[in-house]
């Protein structure tokens, strides 16, 4: 028995769109879970952030 997969997938007319990104470790059949600031993959551990920090400005100052 599988779990379900609702949320997943969007219907529109014939076609069949995934909503969340898939794992690019893990492959096609594996999606990545969505955070507040992230997406990880619950199978491998892979993760990545959302925002992105601009490259060049030194933080702190």
């Amino acid at each position: 028995m599988s779990k379900a997969r609702v949320g997943l997938y969007l219907i529109q007319g014939e076609s069949l769109t995934r909503t969340h990104k898939s794992c690019p470790k893990c492959g096609v059949g594996v999606f990545l879970a969505e955070h507040d600031n992230r997406r990880s993959c619950g199978r491998c551990g892979y993760s990545e952030s959302k925002t992105a920090t601009p490259k060049g400005k030194p933080k702190g100052k």
